[in-house]
């Protein structure tokens, strides 16, 4: 004689991601990366430009070292001046939010539930979403200021975080073709192969947040910084020679 074992019916799992996908808004790596190559070009353009005109290993140093320290305080105000601006800005119309959603909250549901109409939903239900994602005051806000604006009140950018990365990856990137000299080096060419192999480098790591390789980049990279240090040589060559 057979029994019959009654199993319980499991719900079915979760949907498992079987994908991933690139950090598309570049998270930490874009800033760095960027900061390190524009750092590396611009202060290997500004020695190889000095070198040109035929002067001494220590004036090239110290114009290295001159370029890395002006570059970076530079990059951090400016980054500084730009998140704190941008910041302020988006702290004001959340303000302006703010006060609308507590003078005019049905207008505010209506303005909420239309645009999940726009989406789609049907009426009824947009407007009954609308409401139970605005009993909370701060959730009201958080979703009015992501679908109107854009943004994430509790996800602003600091503008002390963003110039201290600035001017990390704006110094390390120029110290690359100054180390050579630091070491002992007296000739140029050891800094140009220290400098446009941090170039490719740098190519190579923006692929990450790009759809090209990584081969691709580093190459591109390589030839637009090498290009930039050897016009800045022969325009520092023509104007050591006319100075002379």
């Amino acid at each position: 004689m057979s029994t019959a074992v009654e199993t319980e019916e499991k719900p079915a799992p979760y949907h498992v991601a079987h994908h991933t996908h690139r950090d598309v808004s570049g998270g930490w790596l874009r800033p760095a990366v960027f900061g390190a190559m524009d750092g590396l070009v611009s202060n290997l353009a500004l020695m190889t430009g000095v070198a040109g005109g035929d002067v001494t290993t220590k004036v090239i140093v110290v114009t290295g070292l001159a370029g890395l320290a002006a570059g970076a305080f530079s990059m951090a105000a400016g980054e500084y001046t730009s998140v704190a601006s941008q910041r302020e800005l988006v702290e004001a119309e959340l303000d302006i939010e703010r006060l609308e959603l507590s003078r005019h909250p049905k207008d505010e549901l209506r303005e909420l539930a239309a645009l999940y109409v726009s989406r789609g939903v049907e009426p009824e239900l947009a407007m009954e979403v609308a409401r139970q994602l605005s009993a909370d005051p701060e959730q009201a806000l958080e979703i009015h200021a992501r679908e109107e604006l854009g943004i994430d009140p509790a996800d602003l950018p600091s503008p002390l975080v963003a110039a201290g990365s600035s001017f990390v990856s704006f110094a390390l990137g120029a110290l690359l073709p100054v180390l050579p000299y630091l070491l002992g080096a007296t000739a140029l060419w050891p800094a140009l192969v220290l400098a446009l192999t941090g170039l490719f480098g740098c190519g190579a790591a923006v692929a990450r947040v790009t759809a090209r390789s990584w081969w691709f980049s580093g190459i591109r990279q390589l030839l637009l910084g090498g290009t930039a240090a050897g016009v800045t040589f022969v325009l520092g060559s023509f104007i050591g020679t006319a100075v002379g």
